[in-house]
């Protein structure tokens, strides 16, 4: 890359960065926080702040922009789906807070659909629950849901992925209707589902108790979270955190999920910008990047591309590619290893059980886009 001081920070200490084409990514640092964010942080190096009162007025803020009864800064998305669980099975009664991860005596199960079990339920089971399926591999009714709830049912988890709706599941509707109508909350892994504006809180607007959001789709730091849901429901989560170990002097299972006072101040900025841009330029932006990747690759035997008309959600638009091994030497995942192998690195890959690449704009900095496309092609060419 003609900008020779790329990275330099980690290469000064023997690491080596990426040019990251596969999107918003844990593994690769997940976000970049945005200008407005970056400088609301720096404004809160310059006091201290209680915590407690902090946590509050933020929470408070935040769920009057996405219009939900109640929020959460939560150390990412994931320490919400902790948080919330622990909260679903202790409460607020302080002993049994106290008590977790070790549920005896308490509603320990979180019912989850079989077919919707995914690799971030794990989140849920840290505070100690134990997940109960639900269903079969081919499709799930409401006879299934009232047959699944018992004495130590606490929570129905649901797993909301607007971009692709499953027909075969039951519908967020009815998780609702049936589990509320046997005293049981509900709680929703929405992480990504932050476009249409619509959908950011959609699922607590709809009755859900309990709804997460990964504020690193947002553009602040990818460590943190939010937790959206009823007033009850965030007060017992608010219970649960770090925040109250220290403030109250009472042991839940959240200490070691601790967010910055700097890094709540930027959250509440990155909702801010989300809720007042104009998405229209963002996803002009995004299509335009992805063609800029697909444009190298066109008409190279061998190789099928494809534009990913997506807009729903944290990633819009995107590129796939298939690769004929016959054709080209190659297959998918010889091409992300080679890819991986370069200099700079370029990072994508061939999703579990799937048979292409897929490459993301997300992640791009400024003339990326164009490089991962050359970058690609030159494989090709070889």
């Amino acid at each position: 890359m003609a900008d020779t001081s790329w990275g330099e920070i980690y290469k000064e200490l023997g690491a080596k960065p990426v040019i990251n084409a596969t999107g918003s990514v844990t593994m690769l640092g997940g976000s970049t926080p945005f200008p407005e964010v970056k400088e609301a942080m720096a404004q809160a190096d310059g006091a201290y702040i209680y915590l407690l009162d902090l946590q509050e007025k933020a929470g408070d803020a935040i769920a009057k922009m996405v219009d939900v009864p109640a929020a959460y800064l939560t150390s990412g998305a994931g320490s919400a789906l902790t948080l919330a669980t622990a909260a679903a099975m202790a409460g607020d009664d302080d002993d049994k807070i106290q008590q977790l991860p070790n549920t005896s005596g308490m509603k320990n199960e979180i019912l989850i659909q079989t077919r919707q079990r995914y690799w971030y339920d794990r989140c849920l089971e840290l505070a100690g629950a134990t997940l109960v399926d639900f269903g079969s591999e081919e499709e799930t009714t409401a006879e299934d849901l009232e047959k699944a709830i018992g004495p130590n049912t606490a929570a129905v988890h649901y797993y909301a992925v607007e971009q692709e709706p499953d027909p075969q599941a039951l519908s967020l509707e009815q998780t609702i209707e049936i589990a509320h109508a046997h005293g049981v909350l509900v709680t929703v892994d929405a992480a990504g589902q932050i476009y249409p504006l619509e959908n950011f809180g959609k699922y607590v607007r709809m009755g859900a108790d309990f709804q997460c959001v990964a504020a690193k789709y947002l553009g602040a730091p990818q460590s943190v979270g939010l937790a959206l849901g009823s007033e009850e429901m965030i007060r017992k989560i608010g219970l649960q955190s770090f925040a109250s170990y220290e403030g109250r002097r009472v042991r839940g299972i959240g200490r070691p999920q601790k967010v910055d006072r700097q890094e709540i101040i930027g959250a509440v900025a990155a909702v801010r910008r989300w809720m007042t841009l104009n998405h229209e330029v963002r996803l002009i932006d995004a299509e335009q990047k992805c063609r800029n990747m697909m444009a190298p690759l066109m008409g190279i035997p061998g190789v099928k591309v494809e534009s990913i008309a997506n807009i729903i959600g944290h990633q819009p638009y995107g590129v796939n590619i298939e690769v004929d091994p016959a054709v080209t030497g190659m297959t998918n995942q010889e091409v992300v290893d080679r890819l991986k192998a370069g200099d700079p690195p370029v990072w994508t890959r061939v999703r579990e059980g799937e048979d292409r690449i897929t490459l993301h704009a997300f992640g791009l900095y400024p003339g990326e886009d164009e490089v991962v496309g050359q970058r690609i092609a030159e494989l090709f060419r070889k």
